[in-house]
């Protein structure tokens, strides 16, 4: 078995689907998971968790508890799961964590593997790019919580561990799995103690998986663990070829909060083919005042509008507001609004919500008290529907804010039991 431990909650959905479409039975949980958990039948379990942007050492103890668990219920590799930009503070989160698991799992060697080339984000001579961009020269710069400005995955990891690293270079990867290997070996017994590993193709994140199919611990993004689950599916996995809708047609609401380029794109095209309501911090400083207002307008609606409500800003938009309220606050309200509305829209008989950012998507989750579900199809590559188990059962699209067609959003709150069956973005 392989458990999962993910920073964020687009995130796990993002690397379950990964595992699922490589042919291994998965499960997703959100949060930390009781003991009691029961769980049906998978070859993989992944809890996504938030801690992205937590105190180092609180993410470090909420971690380690998932592995723990994990451990306890039968994983015998643990795979450590960021986002394909490396979204992390200067100091961490993702050394310091990778650090605990390594200890507790006494592994020799660690792969760091960033790469995940269907979602455009490749690794060469140790830089990261989105799409042609270097990482630092993309919009991730001005990511609000997490701003990335450099683009080389060794000197970032550098400043979150002082545990020896090494390149493992295009070069070596591309001469295939044996290859790889015999280098992770080599630079273990030289008291190496991560590769970060060079990936521009998703053959060369199946030559890595393959490398590292019997490491007690790897950690990458959703790319390579679509490589690692296809060298371990072989016989055990039992890919699906069909996916049942137990929700069926029903109203939808998208909640956009990233202001990543992407959403930003997503929530303009929208705007023009549904009605749409703007959560102002700054003018409404107050998470439970912002909600109630966005109900009373929901509920204001007929009922065959999909509609969007939405706290994304354009970049000078944001700072003017993060100087306003500041950059905690301004997330503080905006995150518990999203939870409350989440919630009102559930007793108002939505069954159906997208979400946009990692932000956002783990304030509805926790806001529902949502402990898991199975996923369903993919909408996007990495974005499937989940269907939540419980006395109101829902369906849910956690969709990272970077990835989807400009159309997404509107194709996703208007799909049901018959579109979603296909690829829609």
């Amino acid at each position: 078995m392989i458990g999962v431990i993910a920073d964020d909650v687009t995130g796990g959905t993002d690397v379950a689907v990964a595992f699922r479409r490589s042919g291994l039975a998965t499960v997703i949980l959100f949060g930390q998971p009781e003991d009691s958990t029961v769980l049906p039948y998978h070859d993989a379990v992944v809890i996504a968790l938030k801690t992205r942007t937590l105190p180092a050492d609180d993410a470090v103890a909420e971690s380690l508890r998932a592995a723990s668990w994990l451990k306890n219920h039968g994983a015998n590799q643990l795979y450590f799961k960021y986002c394909s930009t490396f979204d992390s503070k200067p100091e961490g989160n993702i050394g310091p964590v990778a650090d605990a698991l390594a200890d507790l799992q006494d592994a020799a060697l660690t792969v760091v593997v960033p790469a995940s080339p269907e979602h455009r984000r490749t690794q060469y001579m140790g830089n990261l790019f989105v799409g042609d961009q270097p990482l630092a020269e993309s919009p991730m710069r001005h990511h609000p919580l997490t701003p990335m400005t450099d683009s080389n995955v060794v000197r970032l990891l550098a400043g979150q561990t002082e545990r020896p690293i090494k390149l493992l270079s295009q070069k070596t990867v591309r001469a295939g799995a044996h290859e790889i290997r015999e280098r992770l070996d080599d630079l273990a017994a030289r008291g190496i103690r991560y590769a970060v590993a060079d990936a521009i193709s998703t053959a060369d994140l199946q030559a890595i998986g393959e490398a590292c199919r019997n490491d007690v611990l790897v950690t990458g993004a959703a790319g390579l663990a679509g490589g690692l689950g296809r060298a371990l599916a072989g016989t055990t996995g039992n890919h699906p070829s069909h996916y049942s809708d137990p929700i069926g047609a029903g109203r939808s609401v998208a909640l956009a909060g990233s202001c990543s380029a992407r959403t930003r794109e997503q929530v303009a095209y929208m705007r023009e083919h549904e009605p749409a309501f703007f959560l102002d911090a700054v003018t409404t400083p107050d998470a439970r005042q912002l909600a109630a207002a966005a109900l009373d307008w929901f509920a204001s609606l007929p009922e065959t509008a999909r509609p969007l409500i939405y706290s994304t800003l354009e970049p000078d938009d944001l700072r003017r507001s993060q100087e306003v309220l500041g950059t905690e606050r301004s997330a503080r309200i905006l995150e518990g609004a999203t939870g409350l509305i989440a919630r009102g829209l559930i007793d108002r008989g939505v069954r159906r919500i997208v979400t946009a950012g990692g932000e956002t998507s783990g304030a509805v989750v926790a806001a529902l008290g949502i402990r898991g579900g199975t996923i369903g199809a993919e909408i996007a590559p990495g974005v499937p529907w989940i269907y939540t188990t419980g006395p109101v059962p829902i369906a849910l699209l956690l969709k990272s804010g970077n990835f989807g067609s400009p159309e997404m959003l509107v194709l996703a709150v208007q799909a049901d039991a018959h579109t979603e069956e296909a690829s829609l973005a």
